[in-house]
């Protein structure tokens, strides 16, 4: 099922205080460590959804799909190497977004789907995308594909297939978050000030977790992305998951080995979770979802919506980006409000 791309919104105050402190929120960020642009650095290998792949040289006009992926590279202060980025045209308030200065800078090359053509037109070295989120069969734009035309790809790794058909996610979603920003700054020139995101988040995980609900106190959350009929939700191979278990929850989809798809309602209501996490993009308004689920007969006897513990996180929060360990924060203070 191909994912929508989504507007970026502004995030919660930790996730502003974090970006100043990396980014300076607007400021011009230094180029790559070492990087001129005549440089012809050897070839860099790296591992990305478990195959190795060699790029020749550092990529110097990148074309990204979606808001997570594009903020990747801006929160590295790459986007003096970007083409530009493809992103739908409501992208809400950009002026407190944590990288304001990346969306300035870079180009904003169109608000549909991303294409071979456009990827040509903007005569890019590198394609920076997803499987369901820019990559698919069904669009003929695949890693594959763009190689036959000269292309370089790097696949979101919370993307990743993990077999055969469409289940995907390789690894926990923080650990594809660190992975990404450690292969950039490899394939970049940028390792110090990836190791140095690295580890800020780390720390700022650890912050949120040392005040998260533990044992008995935790409560169960469910994700709800969309759908009437049948919810989509996320698995444990999905941000989602260490979203909420980091914030102090216990992920009501833990055992679903994929990222994204559907499940049944009888699931949702065998299980009864204590929270709902609203994700909020598209033209379904986050509050026309609340107002669905508190409404839709199946759930009326489920702890979340009898209480009406439901909470709302922007869609940029919740795919792999560079605003997953705020969002982290966010959900510990409201999980750790809950009385169940």
């Amino acid at each position: 099922m191909t994912r929508p791309a989504f507007r970026p919104t502004a995030c919660a105050a930790a996730a502003l205080a974090l970006a100043l402190t990396l980014t300076g929120c607007g400021a011009r960020v230094a180029p790559p460590e070492g990087a001129a642009r005549d440089d012809r650095p050897a070839a860099v290998t790296l591992e990305n959804c478990g195959r190795a792949v060699t790029y020749a040289k550092r990529p110097e006009r990148v074309v990204t799909n979606d808001v997570g992926i594009t903020e990747l590279m801006f929160a590295l202060g790459l986007e003096d190497r970007m083409a530009g980025y493809v992103m739908p045209d409501d992208r809400g308030d950009l002026s407190k977004v944590p990288w304001k200065g990346g969306y300035d800078r870079a180009k904003w090359l169109s608000k549909d789907a991303i294409t071979k053509e456009l990827v040509l037109d903007a005569r890019a070295d590198l394609v920076f995308a997803g499987w369901n989120y820019g990559f698919g069969e069904d669009n003929g734009l695949t890693p594959d594909s763009l190689r036959r035309l000269g292309v370089d790809t790097y696949v979101l790794t919370e993307s990743c297939r993990n077999g055969p058909g469409a289940t995907r996610g390789i690894m926990p979603p923080l650990d594809a978050l660190y992975t990404d920003l450690t292969n950039l700054g490899k394939l970049f020139g940028v390792e110090r000030r990836a190791q140095k995101l690295v580890a800020d988040f780390k720390q700022q995980v650890a912050r949120a977790q040392a005040e998260a609900p533990r044992g008995a106190a935790r409560p169960t959350v469910f994700l709800y992305d969309s759908g009437q009929d049948k919810p989509f939700t996320s698995g444990r191979y999905a941000a989602p998951h260490d979203i909420i278990t980091k914030a102090g929850g216990n992920h009501l989809m833990a055992d679903l080995a994929d990222s994204w798809t559907t499940v049944g309602w009888e699931t949702i209501v065998a299980r009864d979770p204590d929270v709902i996490v609203i994700n909020d993009y598209g033209d379904t308004t986050a509050a026309q979802k609340r107002a669905f689920l508190l409404s839709h007969p199946p759930l009326a006897q489920v702890s979340a919506v009898k209480h009406r513990r439901i909470v709302t996180l922007d869609y940029v929060d919740l795919v792999e980006s560079p605003r997953n360990p705020a969002a982290i924060t966010t959900l510990s203070a409201y999980l750790s409000g809950v009385r169940r």
